[in-house]
C-alpha cells in the first residue's frame, strides 16, 4: 500500500520529469582528471593501516592532546573532491541553471574571496552560499587563487536575482579582464566594483564570482564602463549571452558565491550613492480561505470563530482602546510582573475568558499581533 507521502513524491517526480535526450547538461569547464578508484582505495587502506599502528597517535588521542592540522585537511579536500562538492552545492542553489542554462562546470581552481572589515584581522569570507550583509561587502574584496604568471584570467561578479526591471537579466557588480596570473590589481577593470544592494522585501540574492581562464588576450571594449559606474541600466548583464559569444576563448574554472539581503545601510546607499528613491517590495499574499459562516457551528470556540468574519481593523481598534485604558500620558508603563500566574484568577469567570486573560498576561496570541 503506497503511503500519502510516497504518492505526493511520485506525483511531483512525474510533473518535473524531463526527457534526458532533450534536457541533458553540458560540461563547459575543464575535464575531470581520470583517477583509478582501485589505486585510491589502496592508498586509503594503507594510510588507515599506518594510522592504526601508530601508538603515539593513539596515546595523543586518548589523552586528548591530538591536534588536527586543518590547513592540511582543507588542502587535501581541495585536491580531491572539492570540485565535485562545490558543483553539487551550486546546483542545489540553482547557480548553473541561472548562469548558463543547460550547462555546468567543475570548479578546478579554488577561488578565495574575502571582504576586509573595520578590524585589520577581521574578514567576511565568501564560501558557497553563506550570508554576507551589504554593509560587510561595501568595499572591494580581496581575491586569491593559484595560477601561472603567464596565464590570463577574467573575473566576474554578478547578481542573479537583483535586476529591478528585467526578469532574465543580471547586474554586473565587478568585471576585471586580462588578469596576468593571480594579480587582480594588474588586470583591466572593465566595470568597477559596486556593493550588493538587494531591495527591501526581495529576500536573499545570490551574488556569484566566476573565474574564467583565457586562451588569449580579450577585447572587452563593448563592456567598458565609465568609472565609477552608478547607472544600473549600464550594468545590465547576461552571463549566458556573454559566454556564448566567447566560449572558444573562455573556460570557467573557479566559483564562489554568497547570499545577501537588505540591511539599513542600503537606505543611505540608494539615496546618496545611486541617487534614487529606495525601492521597497511587499508580497501580496492571497487572502486565506475561510469557509462560509454557519448559524450553528459545531465544535467551534465561539470567541475566535466570530472574529474570523470581523474586520481586522475593528479588532485592532479594540485592542488599542484596551491598551490605552492602562496608559497614563505622563507616567511610564508599569513593568510586567515577573510571575504572571501568581495573581489570583477569578474562578467565576467563564473558561474561555480565563484562557484569554492567561494569554494576555503571558503575551501570547493576538496580544502580540495588535500590541
Amino acid at each position: 500500500m503506497e503511503s500519502k507521502s510516497e504518492a505526493i513524491l511520485g506525483g511531483v517526480t512525474k510533473r518535473n520529469y524531463q526527457d534526458p535526450t532533450l534536457a541533458f547538461k553540458v560540461n563547459i569547464g575543464f575535464a575531470q582528471p581520470k583517477t583509478s578508484r582501485s589505486q585510491k582505495l589502496t592508498e586509503r587502506l594503507k594510510y588507515l593501516k599506518e594510522r592504526r599502528a601508530d601508538k603515539d597517535l593513539e596515546k595523543l588521542a586518548r589523552t586528548q592532546q591530538l591536534t588536527i592540522p586543518l590547513d592540511k585537511v582543507k588542502e587535501e579536500w581541495q585536491e580531491s573532491v572539492a570540485a565535485q562538492h562545490i558543483k553539487t552545492v551550486a546546483e542545489h542553489y540553482g547557480v548553473f541553471q541561472h548562469l548558463y542554462g543547460d550547462a555546468y562546470f567543475f570548479p578546478r581552481v579554488m577561488l578565495g574571496v574575502r571582504y576586509r572589515q573595520q578590524g585589520d584581522d577581521c574578514f567576511a569570507v565568501v564560501h558557497r552560499g553563506n550570508v554576507i550583509k551589504p554593509a560587510e561587502a561595501a568595499v572591494m574584496p580581496e581575491v586569491s587563487y593559484k595560477a601561472n604568471p603567464d596565464s590570463l584570467w577574467t573575473l566576474l561578479l554578478t547578481n542573479l536575482d537583483g535586476h529591478l526591471m528585467l526578469e532574465d537579466s543580471e547586474y554586473v557588480h565587478w568585471f576585471v579582464g586580462n588578469i596576468p596570473g593571480n594579480d587582480i590589481g594588474k588586470g583591466e577593470v572593465i566595470c568597477d566594483y559596486l556593493q550588493p544592494f538587494p531591495p527591501k522585501g526581495t529576500g536573499f540574492h545570490r551574488l556569484v564570482f566566476v573565474l574564467y581562464k583565457q586562451e588569449k588576450r580579450m577585447d572587452y571594449g563593448s563592456f567598458k564602463r565609465q568609472q565609477p559606474c552608478l547607472c544600473l541600466e549600464e550594468r545590465t548583464f547576461r552571463t549566458q549571452d556573454f559566454y556564448r559569444e566567447r566560449q572558444d576563448d573562455l573556460t570557467p574554472a573557479g566559483l564562489a558565491f554568497f547570499q545577501s539581503d537588505w540591511d539599513p545601510s542600503l537606505t543611505d546607499f540608494f539615496h546618496n550613492t545611486l541617487e534614487m528613491q529606495e525601492p521597497i517590495y511587499e508580497y501580496d499574499f492571497p487572502p486565506p480561505y475561510i469557509r462560509p459562516q454557519e448559524w450553528f457551528p459545531l465544535v467551534q470556540p465561539f470567541n475566535t470563530y466570530m472574529d474570523k468574519y470581523r474586520d481586522e481593523k475593528q479588532i485592532a481598534k479594540e485592542y488599542l482602546l484596551k491598551k490605552l485604558k492602562k496608559t497614563h500620558p505622563f507616567r511610564k508603563p508599569d513593568p510586567p510582573p515577573k510571575y504572571p500566574h501568581a495573581f489570583r484568577m477569578d474562578l467565576n469567570l467563564p473558561s474561555w475568558l480565563r484562557v484569554e486573560k492567561k494569554k494576555e498576561r503571558l503575551g501570547w496570541g493576538r496580544v502580540i499581533e495588535h500590541s
